[in-house]
């Protein structure tokens, strides 16, 4: 018995009783390869033999310690007050149970296992899920809020936006004719390098563009090239991105951000390369809407050799668009517009 590998031979007193109707007898109690032998002392004659991994405690924890063959024979009783003895059963007993597959422990190990996983699963994927589901569902009313917060944002470091009835005039007048109906054009007094697009179909170009070396159909190849680079869906999911699980679940119970969500998106958005889409993708929109590829390719790179292929495939290369984007008039009044 490897649980007693100590022990060359292991024997005690103990009193045996072979039935309910029968007196005790002395006996002396060894500890075989697998078996509790039960002998007379006088005549050295085996009274019986137990199974140790059968061997049932009667009364746990109580002195003399009382045994039985099995749990279902408690007539047979064995009585030892010898501790040794009984410590020796007690560790063979933990020694087979030990090596006993446990199927309950194993299933509720299981179990909490899978409940851990979910409730790590829930901890990193639930945040996540609720933002995304906040920019899904959030109606066009929202969107345009949080594309107004985001270009307040923007304007504590660029200055407000710039307001002239007649420029103001031009803008949605380019809005209608180039972009998705709804959509805004809003011109901040700084460099942004080209448009950028916002939530709610708001779009943000910067004196830069409106330069003398500049030209209405440049302005108009860099809002075609947000519209297409940018979805509307991204920009919102973006913006709600940085304000993070909680503003999510805000906007998504009382429909708005709250206060200071957006704080810092502003300067990140504008430190972001410029997107720009597929050059397929915007020459097909530049011949639906009228607009020469060239100046926009020569504003991204004066050279012409990072955009060959723009210039190369301009629709309107070698015929002249339908229509004017601008009229002179209008486009002094744009480039006016932050003027006074």
């Amino acid at each position: 018995m490897t649980a007693l590998t100590e022990f060359i031979r292991l024997e005690s007193p103990g009193a045996w009783r072979a039935g309910p109707d029968q007196r005790l007898q002395e006996v002396v109690v060894s500890v075989g390869d697998a078996t509790l032998i039960l002998t007379d002392p006088r005549s050295d004659r085996p009274l019986a033999h137990w199974s140790l991994p059968a061997v049932t405690r009667l009364n746990p924890g109580q002195m003399p310690a009382l045994y039985s063959p099995t749990a279902d024979a408690p007539d047979e009783q064995l009585e030892i007050t010898e501790e040794l003895m009984i410590d020796a059963i007690e560790r063979v007993h933990r020694a087979i149970e030990s090596r006993r597959a446990h199927p309950g422990r194993l299933r509720g190990g299981l179990t909490l296992a899978a409940a851990l996983a979910m409730v790590v699963g829930l901890v990193f994927w639930l945040p996540g899920a609720l933002v995304r589901y906040a920019g899904r569902i959030a109606p066009p009313a929202q969107a345009a809020q949080i594309g107004d917060a985001v270009q307040a944002e923007i304007a504590r470091s660029t200055g407000a936006a710039c307001h002239r009835v007649a420029g103001d005039g031009v803008l949605q007048h380019l809005a209608t004719r180039l972009l998705d109906p709804g959509a805004r054009i809003v011109v901040l007094p700084a460099d942004l390098r080209g448009a950028r697009r916002l939530p709610g179909d708001l779009y943000l170009i910067g004196t830069d563009l409106l330069a003398e070396t500049s030209s209405p159909e440049t302005v108009a190849g860099h809002l075609l090239a947000a519209s297409l680079a940018s979805p509307p869906g991204s920009v919102l999911q973006e913006a709600l991105d940085h304000a993070g699980p909680r503003a999510a679940i805000q906007l998504l119970t009382s429909g708005k951000l709250p206060a200071g969500a957006l704080t810092g998106y502003g300067e990140a958005r504008l430190s972001q390369p410029l997107p720009r889409p597929d050059d397929g993708v915007l020459l097909e929109a530049m011949a639906q809407k009228g607009v020469p590829a060239e100046p926009y390719a020569r504003s991204l790179d004066p050279t012409g050799e990072s955009v060959l292929g723009l210039i190369e495939a301009d629709p309107y290369r070698l015929q002249a668009p339908p229509a004017a984007l601008l009229t002179d008039r209008q486009w002094l009044a744009l480039q006016q517009i932050c003027a006074g």
